[in-house]
């Protein structure tokens, strides 16, 4: 074929796929020619500059954040949303909202999904979600413990219990504290049998959703008494940590803190998180910054939803 053909062939297929929104089949069927030519045509149809494909950013959409985030800590996925206020309350009404779409879009049929407690953010996720079944069969597991003050426990068991409800699986409970009193009553406490079925699930785990906590507790969590005490919060802060996530702290590096501590907490485990495919980070917030670094550092999360200012500060760390 002449070159002039070649280029009138090439012209006339893009105006069709592109212009006319004729598929390739049909096109393939109406000029009597293979598919794979049609295929062929439209890419050397872009590459002599026939075709010219450009993406428009919409205002409050931001993909060079998420792209650099995405590269600087090796995450699957980021997902950075506009914030109307600098409140804590609103940057968790945000990041739920958007939670809530990536979830939807990714629930199937016999996963085992894991759900942290004690975050904002995810109850504003649960709030934000719209029922469906595709998710039949899945169950849903509490993967940090939720007994503590009784006013204030059912967040815990609410957001396992309500996100199956929606995508019309199964909750599993971990009914025990998230902090028990000393390491020999957790020793006692995962010996029971409905403790120790949970704690099983979390190596089925194919996808868990987790906050991520600043040395210092949100209210809910405060509130709720699974939180260790301020000396022994100082006592965190003293060994580097600057955050937490399910309750097991790590420092500027992401590194997990050796203490005593951690051998009270009734949840899963962060070398746990590292075999999960799917570890959704859930933050933001000026209070969450240093925390957020920490946990992409140490790769405990590989996907994160965060607000484009503590997106730009995190990408700004050292």
């Amino acid at each position: 074929m002449a070159r002039n053909d070649q280029v009138r062939l090439m012209t006339k297929i893009a105006r069709m796929y592109y212009e006319q929104s004729i598929r390739q089949a049909q096109i393939t069927e109406r000029l009597n020619i293979h598919q794979s030519t049609v295929s062929r045509l439209l890419r050397k149809a872009e590459q002599n500059g026939i075709v010219r494909i450009s993406v428009t950013t919409p205002q409050g959409i931001h993909p060079e954040l998420e792209e650099a985030l995405e590269a600087r800590f090796e995450l699957s996925q980021a997902v950075v949303v506009d914030s109307v206020s600098d409140s804590e309350e609103q940057i968790a009404r945000d990041l739920g909202s958007a939670a809530a779409f990536l979830l939807e879009s990714f629930v199937k049929a016999d996963q085992v999904i894991g759900i942290s407690s004690w975050s904002g953010a995810l109850l504003e996720m649960i709030n934000n979600m719209h029922p469906t079944q595709e998710g039949r069969r899945t169950r849903v597991v509490q993967i940090v413990g939720g007994l503590g003050n009784p006013s204030a426990q059912t967040h815990a068991t609410y957001l396992a219990q309500r996100l199956a409800a929606l995508i019309g699986g199964s909750p599993v409970l971990l009914p025990a504290p998230g902090i028990t009193t000393s390491a020999e009553a957790r020793r006692v406490l995962i010996r029971e049998p409905y403790v120790r079925d949970t704690l099983k699930l979390f190596d089925q785990l194919d996808a868990v959703l987790v906050g991520i906590g600043a040395i210092e507790p949100s209210r809910p969590l405060l509130n709720s008494g699974n939180v260790f005490s301020a000396a022994e919060r100082a006592s965190l802060a003293a060994k580097g940590a600057i955050g937490d996530v399910c309750l097991q702290y790590f420092n500027a590096a992401g590194q997990a803190i050796a203490t005593p501590l951690a051998d009270r907490v009734i949840g899963i485990k962060l070398p746990q998180l590292k075999r999960i495919k799917h570890v959704i980070g859930i933050a933001g917030g000026k209070r969450k910054v240093n925390a957020i670094h920490g946990a992409l550092n140490g790769r405990w999360i590989n996907v994160l939803i965060t607000d484009r200012a503590t997106a730009k500060a995190v990408l700004e760390q050292r």
